[in-house]
C-alpha cells in the first residue's frame, strides 16, 4: 500500500529554509514586522558609557574597566579555568576569571594587551574579580547611552538583536496615532507629551544620567507614554469586538407575561433577592434584543447565580428556543442538572419537553438517546460538561448558551458553543451568558472585560450563616480531629480538603487516601445522634464519574458524616448540613481557591467554621505571600475584597483564565499600578473610533496585528 502524501511542514517551508538561524529565532519571538522589533523593549541596561575606576567601586557594582594584562594562565584546580590579571587604569588590579573559555579569550588576554572588560565586580579589600566578563575592544568609541539587554531566545545573540532593533527603529512607521487632545488628557502629564518616536528612542538607549529606579519601576514619562499606547490599543480592540458583535443577529427572546419564567418564579420555595431581581431584568432586556447578548454574571459564592441562569433559560424556552448550560466539571454540571430538573422539569413535562444531561462518561445508549432529543428540540435545556460542544451534538435551535466558571474554558471552547445555533436558527448567533464566582476587580472589568456587559450579584440570600475562619499550625491537628468528633456526634457534616500537590496528581490522591485512613481510625466508635456509626467518604480525581456521583449523593443525603476530598469539591457542591471545613496545607492554595472552598460551608442556619491548617516546613515559616493569603481569609469574607487582594498578590491570571488565549498579557502596563491610565484608555477608545476611525485602525494594527481572535469569545 502506498503511503499517503505527508502534509507540508511549515517549519521546513522554502521560505523558512532561506532564513538564517537568528532570523528564525526572531520569528519564534513574534518579531516579524519592524514595529514588532521597535516595541521589543529591553529587560535591563548595561552602562558602557564610561570606564570605571576601582577606587569608587563597591561589591556587586556593574562596571566597565580598562587595563593592561599582567598575567594570563589556565589553571586545572579546583576546576579548569582561565585567569587573567589586569593592571587597571586609575590604579588597582582586577582578576578576570573564566570557567568556559576559547582560544579567542587567550589571544585577547595575551600579556601586555590592553583590554576593556564589563561585568559584576566581586570582592573589595582582598582584591577585585570579574567572573565571565564581556571583553570589549579598547579602540571603539564608548556609547552615548545605556546599552540595552533584550529578551531573547536560543540562537539569537544580543549583538544581532541590537542591530535588528536599531534598523527597525529607522524603518518602522512611528507616526502619531493618538490625537493631541487625548495626549493632553494623559494623567500625571507634566510638560509637553512625549512622542512615540522619542519615547522609543529613549527607552532603547536611555541617557546614562537617568535614575535607574525610574527605568526599572517604569515610572519615567517615556514608559508612561508606551503604557498609555498599549492600554489604548487593548481598549480599542474591546470596543471593536463589541461593535462587530452588535452587527450580528440573535433571536429575539421574549417570554409571555404569564409564561414559563413567571411560573418558575412562583414555584420556587424562596423569594429572589433584590440583586437577583435586578440582574434577571438586565438579562431579560438583553434577550429581547436582536443583538447577541454577551454578559458576564459575577457573584460571590452562594449569591444565587444558578437560579438566575434558570430564569434566563426559562425566557429562551418560553420563546420556543433551546438553552445549553456548560460547566467545567462533572460534579458542578451534576449540581446544575439536579437544580434544573427540580425547578424546570415539572413545568416542562406537560409540554412534552425536558432537561437533557450530556457528559463524556455516559453509557453509549443513553448518550444516543440524549443526542436524538437535543436534535429534535425535545430537550429544551441541555446541561453538561465539554461534551455539549462535541461535533456529534446538534441543536434544533439554540437561543441561549450559559457557561459557568467561564475562566476555566478556553476561547475555542466558548466559540464552539456559540457556533451551535442549529439548523432551525440559520443566520443567528445564540445569546451568551457567562457566570463566575470569582468577582472581577474593577481594573480588569474596565480593561480586559470592557467588551462585556457585567451584572453583579452583590447580595447574599437570607438565612446564610456566618463563617468563622481560623488559621492553625499543623501540630494542632489532634485538636481539629477532636472538633470533628464533636461535630459529627451532633449530627453535623464535615469537609476535609487535602493538599494541592501540583507536581503530581498521584501524590494528591495518596495524601487524600492517607488522611481518609487517619480519620476512619480516629472516628471509630463515634455515632451520630440517631445511633449510626460515623461513615467517612473519600473523593478524588482518579475515581470514575459514577463513583464520584455516588459519593457526593451519599454525602448530600447525610449517609456520610465526613468527606475527605481533593479540590474537586471547589465549586458547585451544596450541602446545607455541612458546618465545618478543614483545608490541609492551606498555604499551598491560591486565595481565590481558598475562598471558593470556604463557600462550601455556611449554607445552612448553623454557624460554620473554616479551619486553615498550615505546615511551616523545614524553615519553620511559610512564605510572605502565603501569610498574606491566610491573613486575608481571616480578615474578610467579601468576595470582591478577596478578588482585589488576589489580583495584588498573584496578578490577573486567575481572573482571565484563557480569555487572552492567542495574545500575551500586557507587556508594559500593570493592572494594579496603572489604573489611572486604564481609565484614560477606557474613556478615549470609543471617542477615537467615533472621531478618528482611521487613526484607531492604524493604532490597533500597530499594537495587536492579527492577534484579535480571542476577543470574539
Amino acid at each position: 500500500m502506498r503511503a499517503s502524501p505527508r502534509a507540508p511542514d511549515p517549519e521546513r517551508s522554502p521560505e523558512r529554509e532561506r532564513l538564517s538561524g537568528p532570523q528564525r529565532a526572531l520569528r519564534r519571538l513574534g518579531l516579524v514586522r519592524p514595529i514588532d522589533l521597535a516595541l521589543h523593549l529591553p529587560l535591563r541596561y548595561e552602562d558602557l558609557t564610561r570606564v570605571r575606576p576601582l577606587a569608587d567601586a563597591q561589591d556587586g557594582d556593574e562596571a566597565l574597566i580598562e587595563g593592561e594584562v599582567l598575567a594570563c594562565e589556565v589553571r586545572l584546580r579546583p576546576r579548569r579555568q582561565l585567569i587573567a590579571t589586569l593592571a587597571v587604569a586609575g590604579g588597582g588590579r582586577c582578576t578576570l576569571r573564566f570557567f568556559t573559555f576559547y582560544p579567542s579569550h587567550q589571544r585577547a588576554l595575551a600579556v601586555g594587551a590592553r583590554v576593556r572588560a564589563h561585568g559584576e565586580l566581586r570582592g573589595g579589600w582582598a582584591g577585585w574579580t570579574l567572573v565571565h566578563p564581556r571583553l570589549l575592544p579598547v579602540d571603539a568609541p564608548l556609547p552615548a547611552g545605556l546599552t540595552p539587554v533584550y529578551p531573547t531566545t536560543a540562537g539569537l545573540p544580543q549583538a544581532y538583536l541590537r542591530a535588528a532593533v536599531a534598523r527597525a527603529l529607522q524603518q518602522a512607521d512611528l507616526s502619531e496615532t493618538v490625537p493631541p487632545e487625548a495626549l493632553a488628557d494623559l494623567p500625571g502629564a507634566s510638560g509637553p507629551p512625549w512622542t512615540l518616536q522619542a519615547a522609543l528612542a529613549f527607552l532603547h538607549h536611555p541617557d546614562p544620567r537617568t535614575p535607574r529606579a525610574a527605568l526599572e519601576d517604569r515610572a519615567h514619562p517615556a514608559w508612561q507614554r508606551l503604557k498609555a499606547e498599549e492600554l489604548l490599543a487593548q481598549q480599542l480592540a474591546q470596543v471593536q469586538a463589541r461593535r462587530e458583535r452588535d452587527a450580528l443577529r440573535a433571536p429575539v427572546l421574549r417570554a409571555a407575561a404569564d409564561g414559563l419564567p413567571w411560573r418558575l418564579q412562583a414555584a420556587l420555595p424562596f423569594a429572589l433577592t433584590g440583586a437577583q431581581q435586578r440582574v434577571v431584568a438586565e438579562i431579560s432586556a438583553d434577550l429581547a434584543r436582536a443583538i447577541p447578548m454577551h454578559r458576564l454574571l459575577q457573584g460571590d459564592v452562594g449569591s444565587g447565580k444558578t437560579v438566575v441562569a434558570a430564569l434566563a433559560a426559562a425566557v429562551a424556552i418560553d420563546a420556543g428556543w433551546q438553552c445549553a448550560l456548560m460547566a467545567p466539571t462533572e460534579i458542578l454540571a451534576g449540581q446544575h442538572f439536579g437544580k434544573m430538573v427540580q425547578w424546570l422539569e415539572p413545568l416542562l413535562a406537560p409540554l412534552g419537553r425536558g432537561v437533557a444531561w450530556l457528559t463524556g462518561s455516559q453509557p453509549r445508549a443513553q448518550r444516543h438517546a440524549m443526542l436524538a432529543r437535543i436534535a429534535a428540540g425535545e430537550a429544551a435545556l441541555v446541561v453538561g460538561t465539554h461534551a455539549v460542544i462535541q461535533e456529534q451534538v446538534t441543536f434544533e435551535r439554540l437561543g441561549l448558551a450559559v457557561i459557568d466558571e467561564q475562566h476555566r474554558f478556553g476561547v475555542a471552547q466558548r466559540l464552539a458553543l456559540r457556533q451551535k445555533a442549529g439548523a432551525g436558527a440559520a443566520g443567528v448567533e445564540p445569546h451568551l451568558l457567562m457566570m463566575s464566582a470569582t468577582p472581577i476587580p474593577r481594573t480588569l472589568a474596565m480593561s480586559v472585560y470592557a467588551d462585556l456587559d457585567v451584572s453583579t450579584l452583590d447580595e447574599l440570600p437570607p438565612g446564610r450563616s456566618p463563617i468563622v475562619t481560623k488559621v492553625l499550625a499543623d501540630h494542632r491537628r489532634p485538636e481539629v480531629i477532636a472538633r470533628i468528633r464533636a461535630q459529627v456526634a451532633q449530627g453535623r457534616q464535615v469537609y476535609w480538603v487535602c493538599p494541592l500537590i501540583e507536581e503530581s496528581e498521584a501524590l494528591d490522591v495518596r495524601a487524600a487516601t492517607a488522611t481518609h485512613a487517619e480519620l476512619v481510625a480516629a472516628l471509630a466508635g463515634v455515632t451520630t445522634p440517631d445511633g449510626r456509626a460515623v461513615q467517612v467518604g473519600l473523593l478524588h480525581s482518579r475515581l470514575s464519574a459514577a463513583d464520584k456521583k455516588a459519593i457526593m449523593a451519599a454525602f448530600a443525603a447525610g449517609d456520610l458524616a465526613v468527606l475527605v476530598s481533593t479540590t474537586v469539591i471547589e465549586v458547585g457542591v451544596d450541602v446545607p448540613n455541612a458546618s465545618l471545613m478543614v483545608i490541609e496545607h492551606a498555604e499551598r492554595f491560591g486565595l481565590s481557591q481558598l475562598h471558593q472552598l470556604r463557600g462550601r460551608v455556611g449554607r445552612g442556619a448553623v454557624a460554620s467554621v473554616c479551619l486553615l491548617l498550615y505546615s511551616p516546613g523545614e524553615s519553620g515559616r511559610v512564605s510572605e505571600s502565603a501569610r498574606a493569603r491566610l491573613r486575608a481569609m481571616v480578615e474578610t469574607q467579601d468576595g470582591f475584597e478577596i478578588a482585589r487582594r488576589d489580583l495584588a498578590l498573584r496578578g490577573p491570571g486567575e481572573f482571565l483564565g484563557a480569555r487572552q488565549s492567542g495574545t500575551p498579557l500586557l507587556r508594559f502596563a500593570d493592572w494594579q499600578t496603572d489604573e489611572p491610565l486604564i481609565a484614560w484608555a477606557h474613556r478615549w477608545a470609543p471617542r477615537l473610533w467615533q472621531q478618528h476611525p482611521q487613526l484607531a485602525q492604524r493604532h490597533l494594527a500597530r499594537w495587536l496585528g492579527v492577534k484579535l481572535d480571542y476577543l470574539k469569545a
